[in-house]
C-alpha cells in the first residue's frame, strides 16, 4: 500500500508561507528545502492550494500568500484541496463473491468506514492552521530561542 504525503506536505507549505511571509525565502526552491522534496512537487501542491483558494500566487514572483487567515483554514480545507472527496480509508473493491467473508465484507466495512470518515472530518474541521503554527512556534522557541524574532508573532 502506498501512502500519500501530499496532505502533510500541503500543511507544511501553508505553515511555511505564513511564517516566512514578507521575506525572500518563499521561492519553490526554498520551500522544497524545508519540505525535503523537489520544487516541482511544491509547485504542484501549491497549484492545488491555489485552485482551492487557500493561497494566492503570482506568476514569476516568489511571494505566495495565504488567501485567508490561518485561523480560517482548517485541516479539512487542506485535505479536500489535496485529496478531493477521497476517503481516508478505502474498502477493497475486489473480493470473492463466492466466499462468506468476501461476499459481505465490503458492505460491512463501508458502513463502518463512512462513520469513521464523518468523525475524522469533524475533527479535522476543528483544527486550524493557526493552531498548528502556534505549536510550531512554541516548539521552535524551546529548541532554538534565537529564532524568536521570526516566530514571535505566533507565540
Amino acid at each position: 500500500m502506498k501512502y500519500s504525503m501530499q496532505f502533510s506536505d500541503a500543511i507544511h507549505i501553508l505553515a511555511y508561507i505564513e511564517i516566512y511571509k514578507n521575506t525572500d525565502f518563499l521561492s519553490s526552491d526554498m520551500i522544497a528545502k524545508s519540505v525535503e522534496t523537489n520544487p516541482a512537487n511544491v509547485r504542484r501542491i501549491m497549484s492545488q492550494l491555489k485552485k482551492s483558494n487557500l493561497i494566492i500566487t503570482q506568476v514569476g514572483k516568489p511571494k505566495p500568500l495565504l488567501a485567508k487567515s490561518p485561523a480560517e483554514i482548517t485541516l479539512l480545507d487542506v485535505y479536500k484541496s489535496i485529496e478531493g472527496n477521497t476517503n481516508l480509508i478505502q474498502v477493497d473493491p475486489k473480493t470473492n463473491p463466492d466466499c462468506i467473508v468476501g461476499a459481505n465484507i465490503q458492505e460491512v466495512l463501508t458502513e463502518n468506514y463512512d462513520r469513521l470518515q464523518k468523525k475524522v472530518e469533524e475533527e479535522m474541521q476543528g483544527i486550524t492552521l493557526d493552531t498548528l503554527i502556534q505549536k510550531i512556534a512554541n516548539l521552535e522557541i524551546e529548541k532554538r530561542p534565537q529564532n524568536g524574532i521570526i516566530i514571535n508573532d505566533y507565540l
